[in-house]
């Protein structure tokens, strides 16, 4: 990438920081990729059998991963081993860490919200982090 291209880069993040009308996570987004005609029709063919959209089952996939839902971490954990994406050892190091932080949660019992306030506790005493 050429600097011109990243000096540009960086004037829209710093554009898009600073605009007052951009609402980050308020705003929609796009998210687009390519696949054969084949497979979007063996998809469309199967969610219709399933009764979803496309919409509904991308959706629940992103809730899925983000939330680290064990079911698709495990899916994600076997792919990422198949492509040789990473090394197995920080594969383990990453399943391991979402095991014990599932643990800690279920040890203290915090919610969504509890959990929110109590990094923003950490945010207050440590601001540099």
């Amino acid at each position: 990438m050429s600097k011109a291209c990243r000096d540009k880069r960086k004037a829209e993040r710093t554009y898009l920081m600073t605009d007052e009308k951009y609402r980050y996570g308020q705003e929609g987004k796009k998210i687009v990729f390519q696949d054969s005609d084949k497979r979007h029709a063996d998809l469309r063919i199967r969610l219709r059998h399933d009764g979803l959209t496309q919409i509904e089952f991308f959706r629940a996939l992103m809730t899925g991963y983000l939330q680290k839902d064990h079911r698709i971490i495990d899916y994600i954990t076997d792919l990422k081993t198949s492509l040789s994406k990473q090394g197995k050892a920080r594969i383990s190091r990453t399943k391991t860490m979402i095991e014990q932080g599932e643990k800690i949660k279920k040890i203290f019992n915090l919610d969504k919200k509890e959990t929110e306030e109590l990094f923003d506790m950490i945010a207050e005493e440590f601001p540099d982090l």
